[in-house]
């Protein structure tokens, strides 16, 4: 068993389990059975019986190289031995199969004419052994050594030499930065710095920072602008658009938030203009759509509506949620007055 916890690192196109110092083999296991009973073992000749025979080609042996064992019971055929243990090469797709099968996912999927399901539908597979392949079928693939990079910018074959590459190897030819701890790092560092060159710093809410990380291989900032009558509208509204809706990251200066975002493209394009038009296209809409409802439950305010509660019940018995209302500003002058 390894020293120490295995690097895990996930992608939206991958996941990797890495573990140094693999015990090639299981330490050996000490086998104590025992049989049927010696007076029914041996007929009356003293011939072993069926029972005898069964046991011993169970145990591996001969019923000549069986023990026996006196128990308050009486005496017992018995086997004392010890059996190798399995190869990691043997035990690894069991395990590797067992440890998928039982992750909490709550919606599998199958895909093509396959029985087989996942979470999204698998297309190659590595299992790699030192510099040997292991042989495995997983998620009905047949385990190699051939792996890929990026959807757009790498999509050609990879072949892996050894795991330890790994993460190497994806970066410097297949584009993608493999390991979700130093992806988040690179996300937040860069966002900061695009922020910092639009007069700001980024908003950065770990949950999102977390959720962007998830969805990208290769982060690219990409820093864009909207207009600036939308500042009317409270920090919250424009948080939540930019956040919740487009996984960007607000701009805030020093007197409250700048009519900038950061997002986090997945693609290292040729044409970042282009990039960053089309974000800004498509966070418009709905920086317009927050603007018109918010000013459409602003445009009554809310001592208005008061009397609109006497049309809606409660609950039977109970009244209307004026009456309600009523009833909990009472309670409350009530409470405050202690």
């Amino acid at each position: 068993m390894p020293d120490h916890q295995p690097v895990r690192s996930a992608t939206p196109r991958r996941l990797s389990v890495l573990v140094d110092d693999l015990a090639l083999t299981q330490p050996a296991q000490q086998i104590e059975n025992r049989g049927p009973p010696v007076r029914i073992a041996y007929d009356d000749s003293g011939k072993p019986t069926q029972a005898a025979l069964a046991f011993a080609q169970k145990c591996g042996t001969t019923v000549e190289d069986l023990e026996t064992v006196k128990t308050d019971k009486g005496e017992w055929l018995y086997f004392k031995g010890s059996e190798s243990g399995a190869t990691a090469t043997d035990l690894l797709g069991d395990i590797v199969n067992h440890s998928l099968t039982t992750l909490p996912i709550p919606k599998r999927m199958r895909w093509g004419s396959s029985d087989v399901e996942f979470v999204r539908p698998v297309h190659w597979l590595v299992m790699l052994l030192g510099d040997t392949v292991v042989t495995a079928e997983i998620l009905g693939l047949q385990a190699g050594r051939i792996t890929y990079g990026h959807r757009f910018l790498a999509p050609e074959p990879i072949t892996l030499n050894t795991p330890a590459e790994y993460a190497d190897v994806l970066r410097k030819s297949g584009r993608v930065v493999v390991d979700f701890a130093e992806r988040q790092a690179l996300i937040e560092t860069m966002a900061q710095q695009a922020a910092n060159d639009a007069g700001g710093t980024a908003v950065l809410q770990s949950d999102v920072v977390e959720e962007v990380t998830a969805l990208v291989e290769l982060p690219v900032p990409v820093a864009g602008k909207f207009a600036a009558e939308f500042l009317r509208l409270p920090e919250e509204v424009l948080i939540s658009t930019l956040q919740d809706h487009q996984r960007y990251f607000p701009v805030r200066g020093t007197d409250g938030l700048l009519p900038a975002f950061v997002a986090i493209s997945n693609l290292d394009s040729t044409d970042p203009v282009q990039v960053i038009r089309g974000n800004e296209r498509v966070v418009l809409p709905r920086l317009a759509d927050a603007a018109f409802f918010w000013d459409q439950d602003t445009a009554i305010p809310l001592s208005k509506r008061v009397e609109g509660l006497k049309t809606v019940v409660y609950q039977k018995g109970l009244g209307s949620l004026h009456d309600k209302s009523r009833r909990v500003s009472q309670l409350a002058a009530l409470i405050a007055g202690y």
